[in-house]
């Protein structure tokens, strides 16, 4: 009851404590003799105040009270409610002013407000930019974004959707169907405020790309400040999917270094032992004096000791090249003393008969470490032999191209289909075509891919349909000086 009338008393004091100014100031200036000019500027400075502070409605109140006090007091004849001219003057004058001035104290009251309003909206945004950085890579960042927000804002409730996991994380109480508007919200990329539920549904933005929806349930935040909460959640979600693939990323790299290292040390371990066999093997060779059936037997144990061995040289090759520290030694070469080299270490001489090399780019200069290069080159022309039709010529090709030097390998034998030509490099993998025709460790391509990638170059795969596939290696063009 007291808190009522309380509340009733502060609603009417402006008016009040006004119309009693009005009666002081008519005492005074009835008593010291003071004129109508002087008492009606008097009460048009209580008028002021009562728009001031009590708004139109009251200052009217006091301005008919002060017009009636000027008419009863001081318009002749005195002591009666005579109308004349002057005293509808005042009238006019008083409401004017109350208008006026109740008008202007009314917007400088929304602009304080609005002033208060934008400054408690940043200190909210500013407290949940540096809550949510202070909570780094959380597992349950979601949930906790969430709940920050609507600790913040002081909401009832908060959902927010991460599009990337489909995950919605929620807290607090939400109206019913708010899961559906804020998918509705996500997948049609548009704000929407509901006004019966006094929700924002605002799309989380990551720069210019939709990464999910927050939901704001219960709430008198504008757009602005709505988005700006939006955009925080966007950059806080996509900086925990930035930590992650960054992680992901180092465990592959330790993953990487420690293969590396098993394939360097088992290549190692290997190639002492098959250089005793194949010494032992030649050996017994050379002393002779052995039956049939013991000089095939010996002869195989030489020949898939050599196997051995080879394929310990390639793991010792890629576990060099996947060194960070392996830096190719390169200098001007020709793509034709690189084939030489590349065609004189096959096993059997006669095949190299096999090959067709032309091309207006032979002689065309190339920054290369020639060894290196000459390995990847042995690799594909040994390639071509093992998975072509015996005996069908095989061409190497060396053209110039925009600045670049392309070596292209032709042979006729199987057709790798294009989704494999993009695998074949990858280590240990091998085309489904290649396993009926010859046995391999799926090494080599991958072998051939490091040596030409640390030359700044590119090689590629192509299956022409009913004749055969061909590689390709590409290279700068290195100035003739």
């Amino acid at each position: 009851m007291k808190t009522t009338i309380r509340a009733k008393w502060t609603r009417i004091a402006p008016a009040s404590l006004c119309l009693a100014g009005i009666g002081l100031g008519t005492w005074i200036s009835f008593r010291l003799g003071q004129g109508f000019a002087f008492t009606g500027f008097l009460f048009l400075v209580v008028v002021v105040l009562a728009a001031l502070y009590g708004g139109f409605a009251q200052a009217t109140v006091v301005s008919i009270g002060a017009a009636a006090s000027l008419n009863y007091f001081f318009v002749p004849p005195i002591f009666s409610f005579v109308n004349s001219p002057a005293n509808w003057v005042a009238l006019g004058a008083f409401e004017f002013t109350a208008l006026v001035i109740s008008r202007l104290s009314l917007r400088a009251q929304a602009q304080a407000g609005q002033a208060v309003s934008g400054r408690r909206a940043v200190e909210r945004l500013y407290e949940t930019a540096r809550r949510i950085l202070l909570l780094g890579s959380a597992a349950d960042l979601g949930s906790r974004i969430s709940e920050l927000v609507g600790e913040i804002c002081e909401l009832d409730g908060t959902k927010l959707l991460d599009a990337f996991s489909a995950t919605v994380f929620s807290t607090g109480v939400s109206p019913a169907r708010a899961e559906q508007q804020l998918w509705d919200a996500y997948l049609l990329d548009a704000d929407r405020f509901d006004p019966e539920t006094r929700s924002w549904y605002c799309v989380v933005r990551f720069g210019m790309r939709p990464v999910g929806a927050l939901a704001l349930h219960n709430t008198a935040m504008d757009k602005l400040e709505a988005t700006a909460l939006a955009s925080l959640c966007g950059i806080a979600l996509e900086r925990r999917r930035t930590i992650e693939r960054e992680s992901q990323a180092q465990s592959g790299r330790q993953v990487e270094q420690l293969r590396t290292a098993v394939l360097d040390a088992l290549a190692h371990q290997f190639k002492t032992p098959l250089a005793i066999v194949r010494t032992a093997s030649s050996g017994l060779l050379a002393i002779g004096g052995l039956g049939e059936l013991q000089t095939d037997l010996i002869t195989s144990i030489d020949e898939q000791a050599r196997k051995l061995e080879h394929l310990a040289s390639r793991l010792l090759t890629t576990a060099r090249l996947e060194r960070t520290e392996m830096r190719p030694r390169c200098l001007p070469a020709s793509f034709a003393k690189i084939v030489d080299l590349a065609l004189r270490e096959l096993d059997n001489p006669s095949e190299r008969g096999r090959f067709r090399i032309s091309g207006n780019g032979l002689e065309a200069p190339v920054f290369a470490d020639r060894e290196l290069l000459a390995t990847s080159l042995f690799q594909l022309v040994n390639n071509a032999l093992q998975y072509s039709e015996p005996d069908s010529p095989i061409d190497i090709v060396v053209t110039t191209e925009a600045g670049r030097v392309v070596l292209k390998i032709v042979s006729k034998g199987i057709v790798v289909s294009p989704d494999e030509c993009r695998n074949i490099f990858e280590r240990f993998y091998r085309a489904p075509e290649a396993h009926q025709i010859a046995g391999g460790t799926g090494l080599g391509l991958s072998i051939v891919k490091k040596i030409v990638e640390a030359h700044h170059g590119s090689v590629w795969a192509e299956g022409r349909s009913g004749y055969g596939t061909s590689f390709s290696i590409s290279l700068p063009h290195a100035p003739a000086a």
